[in-house]
């Protein structure tokens, strides 16, 4: 069974709010194994919303709408809905009185308009709302179905446990949804899936989707099948072809990178220390972001300015005059100068230009030194990181971690080749 998701509400249309109703609710049917075909967000227009759920009702076997079903004129969820089945709005008397008698309970007398609360689309069953006053709608009709759930989260999820799950699952297919999720780091999104993609290729039964961000690319398998023993196998066949093919390009299954290396710093009592440039505390922020990283985390350097590379991590001025600021010099130096100056076990050390202007015939825009000083000694790389300013900074504070896990698990160093 495949599955529709309408949102209503002209706020979701701005910028200040988002629908994360459809975020929870995807979830909850995947573990039904009903799959999610289509999400959509429509304003407070009843023509427009009519027009939209006329055209799922016609192609998806289920359709769940959230929102529009308070007591105000921009509430336009049943009516469209009626509108789009060819149906009518019935009143229900023994709705109004549940409603009615919750504001007695609350000490309130109900404003006329709630009574718009007690219509039902003719054919629906009334799904109880135990925390507000909108009933909620199941509409079943032959191989159709449609589910109206309130807007508020507070509302929505006890309903959608309490009343519609057990309606789901007596009409959805025997079917489970499996996933598994790989985090890749240091290769380009076109040459990863041109290795991977022989693979997931042949598995037509599985849907595999690629996302890439600044230095982090997330590779995700997704099997709906008759039984979970089945589903299982077939993600962890195809999981397995594609780990023998990335290797230690893979760094997780669901973890960020911070919380990788996070996790080997405190496995090995090791401590860290930042000097950031370019990144202007991106890195330590990101670090930081982790509960608990103060076990192994001892601070950074902002080091922007050259009298603070020198100042505070010991630079030489003469080595900044020479080399200039964004050079392999300069961050070998302030990689060592951070380490010797914090005692930290291991030091990152980032000098760069992030742009849009700054760059010079040596050192282009997009120009990114990273060392590292650790008990194994000082490396230092160089990158080319295409892109505006937020992306260049964004893949050196990926790539200095990355350089730090391949360093704390003894794996070869990554060349000095940023992915496009």
């Amino acid at each position: 069974m495949d599955a529709e998701i309408i949102a209503v509400g002209s706020e979701l249309l701005t910028p200040e709010r988002l629908d994360t109703n459809s975020l929870w609710l995807t979830a909850q049917l995947n573990e039904l194994g009903i799959e999610v075909v289509a999400k959509m967000v429509v304003g407070d227009d009843r023509a427009r919303l009519a027009a939209a759920v006329r055209a799922v009702w016609e192609r998806s076997p289920l359709l769940v709408v959230t929102g529009g079903l308070g007591p105000t004129e921009d509430d336009v969820t049943r009516e469209a809905v009626a509108q789009a089945l060819g149906r009518q709005l019935v009143f229900h008397p023994e709705i109004l009185a549940v409603i009615e008698e919750r504001f007695h309970r609350a000490g309130r007398v109900m404003a006329g308009i709630n009574r718009r609360q007690a219509y039902l689309i003719e054919g629906a069953e009334a799904l109880p709302n135990r925390v507000g006053t909108a009933p909620g709608q199941w509409i079943r009709e032959a191989d159709r179905a449609v589910l109206l759930l309130p807007g508020p989260p507070g509302e929505l999820k006890p309903m959608f446990s309490e009343s519609a799950l057990p309606r789901l699952r007596a009409i959805a297919p025997p079917l489970v949804i499996r996933t598994l999720s790989f985090r890749v780091a240091g290769i380009a999104e076109s040459d990863l899936d041109d290795r991977i993609s022989p693979v997931y290729k042949r598995y037509a039964g599985v849907a595999t989707t690629v996302l890439a961000a600044p230095g982090d690319i997330q590779i995700h398998l997704r099997a709906r099948c008759e039984d979970e023993a089945r589903a299982e196998a077939l993600v962890g066949e195809i999981g397995r072809q594609i780990q023998t093919i990335l290797g230690d390009r893979i760094y997780s299954n669901s973890d960020p990178m911070e919380v990788v290396i996070g996790k080997l710093l405190a496995a090995r009592s090791a401590t860290l220390a930042v000097a950031e440039s370019c990144t202007g505390g991106l890195l330590a922020q990101r670090i930081t972001s982790v509960p608990g990283s103060s076990a192994y985390f001892l601070g950074g350097l902002l080091v922007y300015h050259d009298a603070m590379k020198t100042g505070l991590a010991g630079v030489s001025p003469d080595l900044v005059r020479e080399h200039g600021a964004v050079s392999e010099a300069v961050a070998r130096a302030l990689a060592e100068g951070t380490r010797a100056r914090t005692s930290a076990t291991y030091a990152l050390a980032v000098t760069g230009v992030a742009g849009p202007s700054g760059g010079t015939d040596s050192a282009p825009v997009g120009t990114v030194f990273i060392g590292l000083a650790g008990p194994e000694g000082v490396v230092v790389r160089r990158f080319r990181f295409l892109g505006d300013r937020e992306r260049v900074r964004a893949f050196a504070a990926q790539t200095a971690m990355d350089m730090l896990r391949r360093r704390l698990l003894g794996l070869p160093e990554v060349p000095g080749v940023a992915p496009a």
